[in-house]
């Protein structure tokens, strides 16, 4: 049974915009988060979406009123949030007598949902806890997952791509000393606790020419543990991570890199005959009278000596 999709078009050159930006792009830009509240919520969860919300800011949207949404029973709701607000990341924070201070945090795919997973919000203290300044709006955090558990399970390599993803902005190739501003940390222990950190970064003097570097707490600080999850299948995952025709390096042929970064290039050229290659005409190519006179003895020579083989065969 095939069901049939409404195809939009556009009515206006506003609209038409709109259609043609949320279309796939070539390079996409930074992937938008949108984070709303299930049917009950307790302080420590909204607390903890709304500090997520300010790290995220600008680009994030919160909804304020409370969802009667079950995600793991029925997704659809969540897909039709993200596909309004055009937003493939989203987390989701409930409360409930089985699973008191939850949190699920998953991506989209082409408006479906990808992957998601459920975590326990175990402790936390708020931005407003930490008397540090904090950092700019919009900056760029680095981020550091420590702990060999990180790739040692299918749960802990999706959540971590998932982190990536969520706190990841627009891509740079090159980041200045002064721009490395805030970081945040991940860290696992051997007992499944996520730890989340979040420093700022202080550049202090040291005498030198490269400062000394320092990390300010800032908040908030938040610990986890796995509960329920949801995988892709490897089909899915690896058509989600398909890169365009376009974003491809094609090799090209003959062309080498040492170790130094210096560009080589290899020529291949046909036989060539070196009398007959068209040379500068220099003066100081010219030949003088003296070589003309010796060229055209050579070939009268060569002519007679060519009639005495011809009269003698």
């Amino acid at each position: 049974m095939s069901v049939l999709q409404r195809v939009v078009k556009p009515t206006t050159r506003k609209g038409k915009k709109v259609l043609l930006k949320r279309e796939p792009q070539v390079i996409e830009g930074t992937k938008r988060a949108i984070l709303f509240k299930g049917r009950k919520t307790s302080d420590k969860v909204r607390s903890v979406l709304k500090d997520i919300y300010n790290i995220k800011k600008p680009d994030a949207e919160m909804l304020s009123r409370n969802n009667d949404i079950t995600i793991f029973e029925n997704a659809t709701p969540v897909e039709a949030f993200c596909k309004k607000h055009d937003c493939g990341l989203f987390m989701l924070g409930s409360h409930s007598k089985k699973r008191p201070d939850n949190l699920v945090v998953g991506r989209m795919f082409n408006h479906t949902l990808l992957d998601m997973i459920e975590l326990n919000i175990e402790s936390y203290k708020g931005l407003q806890e930490f008397a540090a300044s904090k950092v700019t709006l919009g900056i760029k955090p680095c981020l550091l997952f420590n702990g060999p558990q990180w790739e040692q399970s299918d749960e802990l390599k999706q959540l971590k791509s998932i982190f990536i993803d969520f706190f990841h902005r627009e891509q740079v190739d090159s980041v200045r000393l002064q721009g490395i501003e805030h970081t945040i940390s991940f860290n696992i222990t051997p007992e499944g606790k996520i730890y989340l950190r979040s420093y700022k970064v202080l550049l202090k003097k040291s005498g030198l020419k490269t400062p000394r570097v320092e990390l300010e707490e800032i908040g908030p600080r938040i610990d986890f543990t796995l509960r329920r999850f949801k995988l892709p299948t490897s089909d899915l995952m690896k058509e989600a991570c398909k890169k365009p025709a376009e974003l491809k390096v094609t090799k090209k042929k003959n062309i080498s890199t040492d170790g130094l970064g210096s560009t080589h290039g290899r020529i291949h050229m046909g036989k060539q005959d070196i009398n007959k290659i068209q040379t500068r005409k220099m003066k100081g190519l010219k030949k003088n009278n003296q070589e003309k006179v010796t060229l055209k003895r050579k070939a009268a020579q060569t002519n007679d000596n060519m009639k005495r083989v011809k009269r003698v065969n």
